[in-house]
């Protein structure tokens, strides 16, 4: 069992492959130890036996025996309310995992509870973790590309046969990408580029042929003004995915000449995650016949879920504001089913 002192005790509930992450990050940060695990799973049993930290079946029965600090939610999704519910009524921290709620509905509900109860609670869009993000932001903030103007975006990756034969529930609506991927990236968006206001959408299944989609064009326009195009895929041989060009996770193949964003202002346009900057330095001098100054933007590389872990530290020792609360959660989910009715209706749906 952790005895470490002085650091933040974290317990992770569900001991799936992103719980096990998080007690991952939680067990080699300098921030915190990992205090306990909650799973009623026969498989936790080992888990928490490996981990060196007790294990227990319900929420309940964690906070009535060994209260930790803060908590980290990595249930599936259709418990995320109920276990959140659990936590703010015991007044305990917690990290919930995206999606804030299977529902938009559920999510304001749960919005409305957290700001309510005031406890702290952090949701679990890790790329807002990540350094190069983080650099991105700052580039785009300092004025250097100017005012934005247009914004370019793809997620387009191939999963294999095997990840539906498995699932088949994912074959059905509501398992397709735009609700199982999109959502990192409409926070991402959102990170860079300030708030989306309305979508338009065309979706197909013509190439697998599930009742749900397996491609999306989506066009985007933001509060700013600015406009946007972003196409997801999980059917095509192409890596221009963040998972595939960011080299965050170790578990894909990255191609580090790729980039899945660009952002285009009056002044320059920055390629996201390769960081290529070109711009005019003057007013003057802008224009199409004219070339640009280019450099690569220094940045480091490192794995957005200790940083997330870190911040949650910071969080539960009132040190730190959540970088993405429980609202940044509903607008993400809001977001993100208004380009699921965008695609089934052909109108421009409004997202405020």
């Amino acid at each position: 069992m952790n005895t470490d002192s002085g650091k933040t005790r974290i317990a992770v509930a569900g001991a799936g492959y992103i719980g096990q992450a998080h007690m991952g990050v939680a067990q080699t940060s300098a921030a915190c130890t990992l205090s306990a695990i909650v799973d009623p799973a026969p498989a936790a049993v080992a888990i928490a036996e490996k981990a060196g930290v007790p294990l227990y079946k319900t929420l309940d029965e964690l906070f009535a025996k060994d209260r930790p600090d803060g908590i980290v939610l990595a249930t599936p999704n259709q418990l995320h309310v109920e276990h959140a519910r659990v936590c703010l009524a015991a007044g305990v921290p917690m990290l919930l995992e995206k999606p804030i709620a299977p529902t938009v509905e559920e999510a304001q509900a749960l919005v409305d509870e957290t700001e309510r109860s005031g406890v702290k609670v952090l949701i679990g869009h890790h790329r807002a973790h990540s350094p190069i993000m983080a650099r991105a932001k700052q580039v785009i903030d300092e004025g250097r590309l100017g005012k934005l103007v247009a914004v370019m975006g793809s997620a387009v990756f191939f999963k294999p046969d095997e990840y539906y034969a498995s699932a088949p529930w994912r074959r059905e609506p509501g398992g397709g990408p735009i609700l199982l991927n999109m959502i990192h990236e409409v926070h991402n968006l959102r990170m860079l580029c300030g708030d989306i206001v309305a979508v338009q959408a065309f979706a197909s299944h013509a190439t697998r042929g599930f009742p749900v989609e397996d491609t999306v064009a989506i066009n985007l326009r933001f509060a700013s003004g600015a406009l946007g195009t972003f196409m997801l895929s999980d059917t095509a041989a192409c890596p221009r995915s963040w998972e595939q060009t960011s080299q965050e996770n170790k578990a894909y193949s990255t191609y580090p000449d790729e980039d899945c964003y660009v952002i285009a202002g009056t002044f320059g346009s920055l390629s996201v995650p390769t960081m290529r900057l070109r711009s005019y330095s003057k007013a003057e001098d802008r224009s199409w016949w004219k070339p640009f100054e280019e450099s690569i933007v220094p940045m480091q590389r490192d794995d957005p879920l200790a940083h997330q872990m870190a911040h949650f530290a910071r969080v539960v020792r009132g040190e730190a504001e959540p970088i993405v609360s429980a609202r940044d959660g509903l607008q993400n989910l809001r977001i993100t089913e208004a380009i699921v009715e965008a695609a089934k209706s052909g109108e421009i749906v409004e997202t405020v």
